[in-house]
C-alpha cells in the first residue's frame, strides 16, 4: 500500500497584534495506514476565518486555543479517497473541521456528507457552510422579520453579505457598511442591499443618520468598536443587536474601552444577544433545507475570494484583516 503524505500549516508562535508569516510553518507529514472504521480524505478547499485569530492566543475562550507546533484546524470540504467505513465511499464529498492540511484520516462521525450536485463545492464553506449558517442563525436569534430596518457591519464579508441577502428575502430594508467602493457596489448590485456605504469615507453614525434618519431596528455586528457605538445611537426603542464578531479589535494587544453610549441599552430598552454558530448545530438540517433551497433557486448568491495552494493559506488569512476579501475567503488545495 502506497504511503500518503500531506502538507499542513502549523502555528509556531503566538502573534502579537496582527499575525505575520513568521507565526506559522508549512510542514510535511506522513499519514498512518488506514484502519477499520476510518476514512481517508483529500481536501479540495479550506476556509480561513477571522475567528481563528482568537484561537491563536493563549488562554481559554469558547473554543480551545491552537497548540503551538501542531497543525491548525478549520472548515474544509474534501473528497473521500479511501473508506473502511460503511458510511462513506470513495468519491464522496464531505465537509469537516480538518482544514489547514491537504489530506487527513477521520472517523465517520467527524465528517458530514454533502451533495456534489451543488457547485462549486466551495459553497459549503460559504453561503451553505458555517458562515452562511452563522448569518441564518443570527437573524433567527433576534427574530428578524418583514419590515425591520437592519444595519450590517462588515457587510461584504462571508457572514455579512449572506445575512443581508437572507434579510432581504424576509422582507427587510437592509443597510450595509463596507471598506471600499468596490464592496459597496457589490452589496448594492449583486446582493440587493437597499443602501450600502463606505465606512472609510466618513463617520459611521453620520452616514447612518443620513441613510436611516428614522433609525434602525436591528444591528448585525461583525465589527464592534466605533461601529457598535454608532449603532447604539441609531437603534430605535426596543431595537435588537446580534453580537456576531468584533474584527476591529481582534488584533488589539490590550482590550479597548467599551462604547461610551452603552447607557442607551437602558434608555432604549435594547436587546443584545451573543452568537456562536455551534449552538445551532442541531438545526443544521433545517438551515441546509431553507438556505440550500434559496441557493438552488438562484435567490442567494455565493461570493468568494479564492487563493490557490496551501502555501498561500497564511497570506489569505492575514489578508482578512486588511479587507482583501469580498465574500468568503477560501483556499483551493491542489
Amino acid at each position: 500500500m502506497s504511503k500518503t503524505t500531506s502538507r499542513e500549516i502549523r502555528l509556531t508562535s503566538r502573534p502579537k497584534g496582527i499575525p505575520t508569516a513568521a507565526n506559522f510553518a508549512l510542514a510535511q507529514t506522513e499519514l498512518p495506514p488506514l484502519q477499520d472504521q476510518q476514512v481517508l480524505v483529500r481536501n479540495l478547499y479550506m476556509s480561513v476565518d477571522p475567528y481563528m485569530r482568537g484561537r491563536m492566543n493563549e488562554g481559554k475562550s469558547y473554543v480551545p486555543p491552537f497548540e503551538l507546533g501542531k497543525v491548525m484546524e478549520g472548515g474544509a470540504v474534501g473528497e473521500v479517497v479511501e473508506s473502511r467505513a460503511k458510511e462513506f465511499k470513495a468519491g464522496d464529498a464531505v465537509t469537516s473541521n480538518f482544514g489547514w492540511r491537504e489530506s487527513f484520516i477521520a472517523s465517520p462521525k467527524e465528517l458530514h456528507w454533502v451533495s456534489r450536485e451543488v457547485q462549486p463545492l466551495s459553497v459549503y464553506l460559504g453561503a451553505l457552510g458555517m458562515t452562511g449558517m452563522t448569518a441564518w442563525a443570527g437573524l433567527n436569534l433576534v427574530e428578524v422579520k418583514a419590515g425591520d430596518v437592519i444595519f450590517i457591519s462588515g457587510a461584504a464579508g462571508a457572514v455579512g453579505n449572506v445575512a443581508g441577502q437572507l434579510a432581504k428575502l424576509r422582507g427587510c430594508k437592509v443597510i450595509g457598511s463596507a471598506g471600499s467602493m468596490e464592496k459597496v457596489l457589490f452589496l448594492r448590485d449583486e446582493c440587493g442591499f437597499d443602501i450600502a456605504f463606505d465606512y472609510k469615507v466618513g463617520p459611521v453614525l453620520e452616514q447612518l443618520n443620513v441613510e436611516a434618519p428614522d433609525g434602525i431596528d436591528v444591528y448585525f455586528d461583525n465589527v464592534g468598536g466605533e461601529t457598535l457605538e454608532a449603532a447604539l445611537s441609531a437603534l430605535r426603542v426596543h431595537g435588537r443587536i446580534i453580537a456576531c464578531g468584533g474584527i476591529s479589535g481582534y488584533n488589539a494587544e490590550k482590550p479597548k474601552p467599551g462604547p461610551n453610549n452603552l447607557f442607551n441599552m437602558i434608555v432604549k430598552r435594547l436587546t443584545m444577544k451573543g452568537l456562536i454558530v455551534r449552538d445551532s448545530l442541531e438545526r443544521q438540517g433545517e438551515f441546509e433545507k431553507e438556505v440550500g433551497g434559496y441557493y438552488r433557486a438562484g435567490k442567494l448568491k455565493n461570493k468568494e475570494t479564492v487563493v490557490i495552494g496551501i502555501e498561500q493559506a497564511v497570506a489569505a488569512f492575514i489578508g482578512l484583516f486588511d479587507g482583501k476579501n469580498i465574500g468568503k475567503m477560501a483556499v483551493k488545495l491542489t
